[in-house]
């Protein structure tokens, strides 16, 4: 973390900037009652920095910003204190463009059967209102680098009155952090929450693949064993170094604010300006009556003229804009926003001009992104998730049979689109291999397997072509076998 002071126009503000969140390991290769409290002093020495930085970070994101404990010494009277809170933007956008549409869980194989299975799993998951709770754990990732989500069984739960066999909570990363094994493969050790008493103690729920343990202060109160056979707090970094959205442009932010409120202590300023009075003498009661009338009548002597004007140098609006619209593009450059003013642009770019030119297609890849990292996480509550369902409601599904689906609007260059997998097709290609590289689905797997008896055009071409080493599956057969009869 670094502190620095920006000095402008004789204002100071107070700039933090971060470098990410620390991922706390251990050299443990078991989490036991023996070692938990060692191993939780340790953690929490490391977590309660991540802490501090995700606090101020939060109320960053909430427009709680430097600029509100801003000092002027010129003029302290006028001084204000204009928060433009692009952190929010950014979050919010980020947000809306990844996790605006609910995730979905589709098949990766063939069977009917498992399209059943993963139609239930995907009636849990709305059950529990996993999308809404999907948009909240974007938002903590976003804002602080990482977020935390817990699975458990519903202990309660009864086939013929609850609709989901688990429950589902997003936790705060303030109170919340995973331990890792710093050995090959940076398997997790223990999940811990955590909540301060008002006396100021900690009561520390710990969580490891087979054992639950309560820890009031460093004493353990309780320990049972749990049959999970896995952590069921599951963090979801971001990326790799835990940065958060807006964590890298901080001090352009800052700069930001800072440039909006010294441009409206110009204006102010200006306005306000001070009155000089040369060779006059003016007492404060002329003074108010001046103020009141309008209007002073001095008089001059002979090589001493009098004169009273104001007092006034008028910011130069047009190159402190130039100045915000700089700060402000570079946010977007680094956060891979789109370009706002785009639309206000008269030029004869069209479609993918556009795209790339207004930084859409940088929104993309970093959304791209994000969905890796995202599904990398997802895996894991997936695990846990199955094996409470194959336990209590006896929903026999593997991880393996499951692909995760983000959908986003892909009705951009439709026509382009549309265009380049009609010529696929004409040319010869495979029609999965053509609707994978249209870029129009979200899911082209399930594209392909629904649109089969409508591609028998295709498949027909396909069947009187020369043998090869792919051989078709028993749905393409069956259509190919139709299609020639």
């Amino acid at each position: 973390m670094i502190t620095t002071r920006a000095g402008i126009n004789n204002t100071f503000v107070e700039s933090r900037q971060f470098f990410g969140r620390r991922v706390i390991y251990s050299s443990e290769s078991e989490i036991t009652r023996e070692n938990v409290v060692e191993v939780l002093k340790k953690a929490m020495s490391v977590h309660l920095i991540n802490s501090s930085e995700i606090d101020y970070l939060y109320r960053y994101y909430r427009g709680n910003q430097p600029i509100l404990q801003r000092v002027k010494q010129v003029r302290p009277e006028i001084n204000n204190k204009i928060v433009e809170n692009h952190a929010l933007e950014i979050v919010d956008f980020k947000k809306g463009y990844v996790f605006g549409e609910p995730i979905q869980y589709v098949r990766r194989g063939e069977s009917e059967e498992i399209s059943e299975k993963i139609t239930q799993l995907n009636e849990y998951m709305f059950a529990e209102d996993k999308a809404a709770k999907d948009s909240e754990l974007a938002e903590w990732f976003y804002i602080a680098g990482t977020g935390y989500r817990m699975i458990l069984p519903d202990t309660h739960f009864n086939e013929e009155i609850d609709e989901s066999p688990f429950e589902i909570d997003v936790l705060d990363p303030r109170y919340t952090f995973v331990v890792y094994n710093n050995g090959f493969g940076k398997k997790p050790l223990m999940g811990v929450k955590f909540i301060k008493t008002i006396e100021g103690n900690y009561i520390y729920s710990v969580y490891t693949p087979t054992t639950y343990l309560e820890l009031e202060g460093w004493e353990i109160v309780k320990e049972q064993p749990h049959v999970l056979g896995d952590i069921p707090i599951i963090e979801y970094p971001a990326n790799n170094n835990r940065l958060g959205s807006f964590e890298v442009v901080l001090g352009l932010l800052d700069a930001l604010n800072n440039v909006a409120s010294n441009r409206m202590d110009g204006i102010e300023q200006f306005i306000q300006s001070f009155m000089k009075f040369v060779n006059c003498d003016i007492d404060e009661e002329d003074f108010m009556a001046l103020k009141e009338l309008g209007a002073i009548k001095i008089k001059g002597e002979p090589g001493n003229p009098a004169d009273v004007a104001i007092v006034s140098q008028e910011l130069n609006q047009t190159q402190t804009q130039v100045t915000k619209d700089d700060i402000y593009q570079m946010i977007l450059i680094i956060c891979g926003m789109p370009d706002r003013n785009g639309a206000n642009r008269t030029t004869g770019d069209t479609g993918q001009a556009v795209i790339l030119r207004d930084g859409w297609s940088a929104a993309e890849s970093r959304a791209r992104d994000n969905e890796l990292i995202f599904k990398r996480s997802e895996k894991q509550f997936l695990k846990l998730a199955l094996r409470i369902a194959r336990d209590y409601s006896g929903l026999d599904l593997k991880l393996s049979e499951i692909d995760i689906k983000f959908t986003r609007n892909r009705t951009d260059n439709l026509l382009v689109k549309t265009q380049g997998m009609q010529n696929q097709l004409e040319a010869g290609i495979h029609p999965q291999i053509a609707i994978a590289n249209s870029g129009l689905y979200s899911d082209p797997e399930q594209v392909y397997l629904d649109s089969l008896p409508y591609l028998k055009k295709w498949l027909s071409a396909k069947a009187t072509a020369t043998p090869g080493n792919n051989k078709p599956n028993d749905a393409e057969s069956k259509l190919e076998g139709d299609a020639i009869d």
